[in-house]
């Protein structure tokens, strides 16, 4: 599932890229619009909002790809099928809105990973790790992703994408972590996770041609929190396990 916090940020590269040296423009595909998205306030929450949203993936030839799923990556290494690819990610903070008003605001920050690749006909396969180098985020995240595109006719596509995500004891304590300042302000319980926790998403999407350059889109997540983060009060009493993502987006592609 998609953070909602990291578009901003998405935003910003893509206008970077707009105004890059028209000798580039030829190197570059992909597509770039724009969309609406209803998802949770913040991860574990069960209050959901609506927000505009970037729609991105570009590729830079075999070297770069950008999008917000994977990141800014580099794609340092092609044998066959396989890649090996340094990336700069973004990580979800939590807005400290709606039910934990009271807490204290985690911001978000740029991730560093590396991902491993393996493409074998409609299946892309990959694993990563990650750590962030900014914000309030502390830790290590792991993921196991599969992605499956198939057409069902000239102009219609679709998409499924099951992954896992592990989050190590110090992210854990980052995003789900309740202080003593917390629970003081807040009357909830104090909480140390004593692990991480493993986020099981599977997400799909339909994507229909327009024209040979528009295209729309519409798409939906759900993920399930297991472990010391579905332990939580932040989730336990305040939100849910289950976490889900919809969305439709009209796309230029190029």
């Amino acid at each position: 599932m998609i953070p909602v916090t990291q578009y901003t940020w998405w935003s910003a590269a893509v206008i970077g890229l707009a105004i890059s040296p028209l000798t580039w423009a030829d190197s570059w595909e992909g597509s770039i619009g724009a969309g609406v998205l209803y998802a949770p306030d913040y991860l574990g929450s069960d209050d959901y909002d609506t927000k505009l949203w970037p729609s991105i993936n570009l590729t830079y030839g075999e070297t770069f790809t950008i999008n917000p799923r994977s990141g800014i990556e580099w794609h340092a290494i092609r044998d066959g099928g396989w890649t090996v690819s340094p990336f700069v990610g973004y990580t979800f903070g939590r807005d400290n809105k709606g039910d934990i008003s009271a807490f204290e605001e985690v911001d978000g920050g740029a991730t560093l990973g590396l991902r491993v690749g393996y493409e074998q006909r409609e299946w892309l396969y990959s694993v990563a790790a990650s750590t962030p180098v900014t914000g309030d985020v502390d830790g290590a995240e792991f993921e196991v992703a599969a992605a499956w595109r198939t057409p069902l006719s000239e102009r219609l596509f679709f998409s499924l994408s099951p992954s896992a995500h592990y989050s190590n004891e110090k992210w854990t304590e980052s995003m789900f972590g309740v202080s003593a300042r917390d629970s003081l302000r807040s009357g909830i319980a104090q909480y140390n996770p004593d692990g991480g926790y493993w986020r099981l998403g599977v997400s799909s999407s339909l994507t229909y041609a327009l024209t040979p350059e528009w295209s729309a889109t519409g798409f939906v997540g759900t993920s399930y929190l297991t472990g010391n983060a579905s332990d939580s009060p932040i989730v336990d009493e305040l939100g849910s396990d289950w976490q889900t993502v919809t969305g439709v987006s009209l796309n230029y592609n190029f």
